[in-house]
C-alpha cells in the first residue's frame, strides 16, 4: 500500500511518460473525456533531455545533442504533428468505424480487464506495425524518418514521420473489434509516451525487467546499423512480442546509428520524402511490372532474384569507428538558428492552442510558414548556397504575420528586442544575398 500511495503522490503527467498510470485513473466511458496526454507531455519531454544533457556532461565531458541534429528530430516531430490541424487522426477515426459497425462484444468501460485487454492489443498492434514498417519498403519510406539520425538521445524520438499515421491504422482495426475507442484513444498514447525515455545511451541495463520490458539497451539495437541489429526489437512497451516472434536481438558489439546509407543532411523536406522519390527511380529501373511493385511492397533491400527482405549481407559493413555526420559551422550561426527555431516554436504552440477558433485559412497560411521556417533553418545548417535568398524571404514573412496575422505576441519585455532582431535579420540576408548575387555576376563577365 505504501508503495502505491509512493506512486499515486507522482504527477501523472510525469507517470504517463513511463505508462504507468493504473487503470482507475485512466478509464473513460467515451473517447472525449480521455485527456490529451502527448499534447501535456511537452514539459516533461523538454525536462527529460535537459536532465540527459546536464547528467551526460557530467559522466563524460561531452555534450549528448548537437544543434543540427537535435533541431532537425524535434522539427521532424512538429511536421508529424502537422495534420491534426487540419483532420482528426487516422487511427482513431478508423477505428471508431470499426467500432461501431463490427465489434462483437461489449466490454465494460470500467473493468480493469478490458484496460489490460487494451494494454496488450494496442502494444500488440504497434509489434507489427513497427514490423510491416521496416519489412514492405512503401512503409519504411515513411518509417526512416525515425531512423535517419545517427545519433541516440531524447530528441531522437521525436523525429518521426509525416506520414507514416496514414498507414498505421489498419493494425489497429483487430482491436476494436472487442475493445471500446476510449481505451484505444488512451492506450495509443501511452504505449508512444513510453517510447520516449527508452531512446538514450546514459541508462545501460535494467536487470530482470529487460527479460519482459522493451527498455534503453534493447531499443539501442533497433536504432543500430550493424548488421546484427537490422530488423530486430521492434516492440513498444513490451519486448516479449520479439522474443515470441523471433525478432529479438541482445546489445552485443557497439552500436552505430542511423540508416545504413546515412542521408548526410538536415533538410527537413528532403528527411522526411527523400526515399519515396529514391523508391520511384529504382521502381523506373525495371521493365517487369511485377518487379516494379515489389519495389514497393517488398523489403527496402530486395532485388530482383534476392529474397523478399534482401540480403543483409549486401548492406555495408560499419567498423565501429564511424563519426555522425556534423558539417562545422560558427557559433554564432547556431545561435542564430536556435533563436528563430524558438520562435517557430512559439508560433507552433500558439497554433496548436487556437486551432479551434481560426479560420482554416488561417491554419494553412501559419503551417506554410512553419515548413517555411523549418525548411530554411535547415538550408542553413546544411550551408547551401541559396539559404540567404531563402532565409530573407523567410524573414519579410515573419515580420508581415507578426503586425498583420493572428501571432500571439511575445511578452512585453521580450517583443520590442524580438521585432529589432527579425529585422536585421532581414537586411543581414538581404545584403548577404546580394553580395553573392553580385559576386555571381563577376565571375560571369
Amino acid at each position: 500500500m505504501a508503495e502505491a500511495a509512493g506512486l499515486g503522490s507522482l504527477s501523472p503527467g510525469l507517470r504517463a511518460m513511463f505508462s504507468l498510470l493504473t487503470p482507475n485513473e485512466s478509464s473513460f466511458q467515451r473517447v472525449e473525456d480521455v485527456p490529451r496526454y502527448v499534447e501535456q507531455a511537452s514539459p516533461f519531454f523538454i525536462g527529460l533531455m535537459v536532465l540527459e544533457l546536464v547528467v551526460g556532461m557530467l559522466q563524460s565531458g561531452d555534450p549528448v545533442y548537437t544543434v543540427s541534429d537535435g533541431i532537425t528530430s524535434v522539427s521532424c516531430g512538429m511536421i508529424s504533428r502537422l495534420p491534426q490541424l487540419f483532420m482528426r487522426g487516422c487511427e482513431l477515426t478508423a477505428y471508431m468505424f470499426v467500432w461501431e459497425h463490427f465489434r462483437l462484444v461489449d466490454l465494460a468501460w470500467d473493468s480493469a480487464w478490458t484496460w489490460w485487454i487494451a494494454f496488450l492489443g494496442v502494444d500488440l498492434g504497434y509489434y507489427w506495425l513497427h514490423r510491416a514498417a521496416h519489412e514492405v519498403a512503401f512503409m519504411w519510406a515513411a518509417h526512416q524518418v525515425h531512423h535517419s539520425s545517427e545519433q541516440y538521445n531524447l530528441s531522437t524520438a521525436l523525429r518521426q514521420s509525416l506520414t507514416q499515421q496514414f498507414t498505421s491504422w489498419m493494425f489497429y482495426l483487430p482491436l476494436a473489434l472487442i475493445a471500446p475507442p476510449a481505451f484505444f484513444a488512451v492506450h495509443i498514447q501511452l504505449n508512444l509516451l513510453y517510447q520516449f525515455w527508452i531512446h538514450t545511451e546514459l541508462i545501460r541495463d535494467l536487470g530482470p525487467l529487460e527479460w519482459i520490458l522493451n527498455t534503453p539497451k534493447h531499443h539501442r539495437v533497433h536504432h543500430g546499423r550493424n548488421i546484427y541489429c537490422l530488423d530486430k526489437n521492434y516492440g513498444g512497451i513490451l519486448i516479449i512480442w520479439d522474443r515470441l516472434f523471433g525478432t529479438f536481438a541482445p546489445e552485443t558489439d557497439k552500436v552505430i546509428y542511423g540508416l545504413v546509407s546515412p542521408i548526410k543532411t538536415f533538410e527537413i523536406v528532403h528527411v522526411q520524402l527523400h526515399y519515396y522519390l529514391y523508391l520511384w527511380k529504382r521502381s523506373k529501373t525495371y521493365t517487369k511490372i511485377s518487379n516494379k511493385l515489389s519495389t514497393f511492397l517488398k523489403g527496402p533491400s530486395w532485388a530482383p532474384g534476392k529474397p523478399r527482405l534482401g540480403d543483409h549481407k549486401l548492406v555495408p559493413k560499419v567498423t565501429g569507428k564511424e563519426v555522425p555526420y556534423n558539417p562545422s559551422w560558427s557559433l554564432p550561426l547556431q545561435a542564430y538558428v536556435v533563436v528563430h527555431f524558438m520562435l517557430v516554436l512559439w508560433t507552433y504552440h500558439d497554433l496548436f492552442q487556437k486551432k479551434m477558433i481560426l479560420s482554416q485559412f488561417t491554419i494553412l497560411g501559419m503551417t506554410a510558414y512553419i515548413l517555411l521556417t523549418l525548411t530554411a533553418l535547415g538550408y542553413i545548417i546544411d550551408q547551401r548556397p541559396t539559404a540567404g535568398v531563402l532565409e530573407m524571404l523567410r524573414c519579410g514573412v515573419l515580420m508581415a504575420m507578426q503586425r498583420y496575422t493572428h501571432v500571439k505576441p511575445l511578452p512585453l519585455p521580450l517583443a520590442v528586442p524580438t521585432e529589432a532582431f527579425v529585422s536585421l535579420s532581414l537586411l543581414f540576408w538581404a545584403l548577404q544575398s546580394f553580395s553573392q548575387l553580385t559576386g555571381i555576376k563577376k565571375k560571369n563577365v
